[in-house]
């Protein structure tokens, strides 16, 4: 049927390099008056692997007799493609393009597309995706479904380390690396080195990198490049013999779809090497077009009869028959419309997204297997695990992403055989055991000497002691807990043995290291600046500074008296008083409760004050003034009862600590210099105690019985203290001033980062702190924010409640007042009454 409406152009673009010989077409207009369709495609005969695609009898023969299509050669250069594509857009009118083999092109056709909406097929990486270009196709695989298959493959055969070795030269490998790294990580594999070589690199810097890689422990590389870099970095590796048994090399699909378009060199620097490439179904259709391409493209080539269509040919060929489908499908779609006019709108203003829809709805099976484009790109497919031997590529594994497994790799009994006798994996059908990789090496590592110091005193850092039933020497403590999970952690073994040093210097300890007696020092090692001149630490695995701690006061008789100062007490006592006193007054002429002897009298003055104090007095009061003195004071009672209530609960929650000026304060040698020099102490008042027994006694002792008010040392040796006297201390202040424990290795020892990374993890997992509950067991609910050292901050003064006094001074004043102006207004009336009666008599 004739497309009289639809114009299609199709123009593939296909990389021409040394080792990558592609040439470039694209697909003219298609012709309604009746263009030829039979013009011979394959004549302009191009060395390339993509001359599968313009058979005339195969998926051109399909379009061109589905419409007519004309094919003309496009001679490839960097400089004239944004012409051409321009060119392609504006005046052929193009309404596809498929082939693009590189990012830069993808990444400047897509922005054009889009303007033009019209569907391109890439085949390159991700650099555009279809959320931000709605109108680009991906023909390749899933490189997020590859890295999960790697990383999968990686923890099988239990190599815990890897290097990356990747391109650098497009935004696409800034993208991609990430997605890699975050498959590994989530396998816990952790990633030692990562090699960026620059697609412009030459021989000497590549070779310069090698030896680089050389010098790691690590030897399993995973390589992310284009097949032209990976083929001379892999040809180096060869020479430099890193192909051997201890070396495993595993390439992504970038590399491995196109390894047979190689030399036979570069084909024999693969041999043992891992790949992965997307699955292809064997079919007898593929078979043909293989040995048709074989024929029609060997030039002599005598490896031409070996070699197999590489992955993206296949990929272009499916893509050209699901092209042709889904343009028949949108012609089916428009012939429905009878006015020209109305299909030639559709076409120019709908026909790209028309035609990706259409697209999508293409499935079948073709020479890749089952083929289906949604969502701007392939579904995902099954990947080979290969192995290159003999020349050749040997599927030993199938990726499947949609489970998330590998298949015929394992079964009961296959495994994977790392052949001595050879430079590859030896296989014959199945693996039969798991390849050490780098781990071989690690077998004849040296077995470490690790010199404990032997203390007298906190053994629960590090003890040292004989058990003469076994003749052993035991060493524990949770030093070297930390230190056995540490090296436990290490991705390999590290072989060692604890060597007692005699009871020292820590600085001699740190002195044997330096002078290679010992290979490190594993104990209660505080991190200086002085002995890190001599010695590599790994980060601390305790808490940093140092830390005071006294005697708690828990014997004071006069407590209670505290929440108050004593100038409150005495003005609370006064007004007590005078209170009485004024409502006795007002009282006493009127009442007979107030009226008696004068003890008595002042007896029922301190008792009806006092009993104020929790509302209890039992006179009747007859005066309204009286009653106005009460009622203000009772107020004035609420505010101070509550307050004394509030700050003596404050103070029974917050143990008390009493240090007096001038006491003394013990502290071992150590940190004697750090507190005269960073806390402000004076030297004469610094007593040096060595254990936690002498701390207790020269504490219990205090500083006018010649011990010490309070103790001064690293925080682990107070915890300990603490664990071991709970009740009667605390401590009450700490400053970061000292670096922690570590362990201490020779300078430049590769063993400081690796350990520093295993105590991170412990510490992330919470593995440290378990340890340190282990050793650090303490009863004692005491800690920094439970105790205080006594401060008149604490205690409630008469400023805090002068407005209360005041007021309430204020009201006996007003109340005297009255009292008086009545009690003189009654004796005047009295007066002028008497004085009345008697001028009348």
């Amino acid at each position: 049927m004739v497309m009289s409406w639809f114009l299609l152009q199709v123009m593939e673009l296909v990389l021409h390099r040394k080792y990558e010989l592609w040439s470039r077409y694209y697909v003219s207009r298609l012709q309604s008056s009746g263009v030829d369709g039979d013009v011979d495609i394959a004549s302009v005969r191009p060395r390339t692997n993509y001359g599968v695609v313009q058979s005339q009898s195969d998926v051109g023969g399909e379009i061109t007799e589905r419409g007519g299509l004309s094919w003309f050669p496009f001679s490839h250069h960097g400089c004239l493609f944004p012409n051409a594509a321009v060119d392609l857009l504006e005046n052929i009118k193009a309404h596809a393009i498929i082939g693009l083999e590189t990012s830069v092109e993808d990444k400047f056709l897509a922005i054009l597309t889009e303007k033009a909406k019209i569907p391109i097929f890439s085949f390159t990486p991700g650099v555009t995706s279809s959320t931000e270009f709605p109108y680009i196709v991906k023909i390749r695989s899933n490189e997020a479904s590859q890295f999960d298959g790697i990383a999968s493959i990686v923890k099988s055969f239990e190599w815990k380390d890897v290097v990356l070795i990747f391109e650098d030269d497009t935004k696409n490998e800034r993208k991609t690396i990430p997605h890699l790294v975050e498959s590994l990580e989530g396998k816990n594999i952790h990633i030692s080195y990562r090699s960026v070589i620059s697609s412009s690199s030459g021989d000497n810097q590549i070779l310069k990198e090698l030896h680089n890689l050389m010098t790691l422990e690590t030897k399993v590389y995973i390589v992310h490049m284009s097949l032209s870099l990976a083929s001379h970095l892999l040809v180096h590796a060869k020479r430099l013999g890193m192909i051997k048994d201890e070396y495993v090399w595993i390439i992504t699909d970038k590399a491995m779809n196109s390894v047979h378009s190689m030399d036979f060199d570069v084909i024999e620097s693969l041999q043992g090497a891992l790949g992965f490439k997307p699955t292809i179904v064997e079919s007898s259709k593929l078979h043909n077009i293989t040995s048709r391409w074989r024929r029609e493209y060997n030039y002599g080539d005598p490896n031409m009869v070996s070699k197999e269509l590489p992955v993206v040919a296949i990929w272009a060929y499916d893509t050209m028959q699901a092209l042709a489908e889904a343009v028949e499908r949108v012609e089916t779609l428009n012939t429905k419309d009878e006015v020209a006019g109305l299909r030639s709108t559709i076409l120019n203003t709908h026909g790209g997204m028309l035609l990706l829809h259409e697209l999508s709805q293409v499935r079948f099976e073709g020479l890749s297997g089952e083929f289906q484009l949604g969502d701007g790109k392939l579904y995902p497919q099954e990947f080979n695990l290969v192995n290159v031997q003999d020349n050749e590529e040997k599927r030993v594994g199938v990726w499947t992403p949609k489970d998330g497994s590998f298949r015929e790799l394992y079964s009961s009994v296959c495994g994977v055989n790392l052949s001595k006798d050879s430079n590859a994996f030896t296989c014959h059908g199945r693996f039969r055991k798991i390849p050490r990789g780098h781990l071989l090496q690690t077998m004849g590592r040296k077995k470490l000497r690790i010199g404990v110091p032997v203390k007298p005193s906190f053994k629960e850092l590090v003890d040292v002691r004989y058990d003469p039933q076994t003749n052993t020497t035991i060493i524990s403590g949770y030093c070297i807990d930390v230190f056995k999970s540490a090296i436990k952690a290490l991705h390999h073994e590290q072989p060692y043995e604890f060597i007692p040093m005699p009871n020292g210097c820590y600085n001699d300890y740190v002195q044997q290291v330096y002078l290679q007696t010992y290979d490190a020092v594993v104990g209660d090692v505080t991190i200086t600046s002085n002995r890190s001149r001599y010695v590599d630490f790994t980060l601390p695995f305790t808490e940093l500074g140092v830390g005071m701690v006294a005697r708690l006061n828990n014997k004071d008789p006069w407590f209670f008296l505290k929440p108050l100062s004593g100038r409150l007490w005495i003005t609370s006592a006064g007004s007590f008083i005078l209170t009485g006193f004024v409502v006795w007054l007002i009282e006493h002429p009127i009442n007979e409760e107030f009226q008696g002897s004068v003890a008595s009298q002042i007896g029922t003055i301190v008792w009806f004050a006092a009993s104020t104090l929790v509302y209890a007095h039992r006179e009747k009061l007859h005066s309204n003034i009286s009653k106005f003195v009460v009622g203000v004071w009772l107020f004035v009672v609420l505010i101070l009862t509550s307050s004394y209530t509030a700050n003596l609960s404050s103070l029974l929650t917050v143990q008390q600590i009493t240090l007096a000026k001038g006491d003394y304060v013990g502290a071992n040698t150590f940190v004697q210099g750090l507190t005269v020099s960073n806390l402000n102490f004076q030297d004469n008042i610094l007593m040096p105690y060595p254990s936690p027994e002498r701390y207790d006694e020269a504490l219990r002792r205090g500083s006018k019985k010649g011990g010490v008010g309070a103790i001064i040392d690293e925080i682990p040796y107070i915890k300990l203290f603490l664990a071991k006297y709970p009740h009667d201390y605390a401590m009450i202040d700490s400053q970061e001033t000292t670096n922690g424990f570590a362990f201490a290795f020779p300078k430049g020892s590769p063993l400081v980062h690796e350990m520093s990374r295993a105590i991170a993890r412990l510490r992330e997992k919470g593995k440290l702190l378990e340890m340190e509950k282990k050793w650090f067991r303490s009863r004692s609910s005491s800690s920094l924010s439970d105790v205080t050292v006594p401060d008149r901050s604490r205690t409630l003064g008469v400023n805090r409640f002068f407005g209360l006094f005041l007021l309430s001074g204020i009201s006996k004043a007003v109340a005297l007042l009255l009292f008086f102006i009545f009690a003189v207004h009654e004796k005047l009336s009295k007066y002028y009454t008497f004085k009345c009666w008697r001028e009348d008599n």
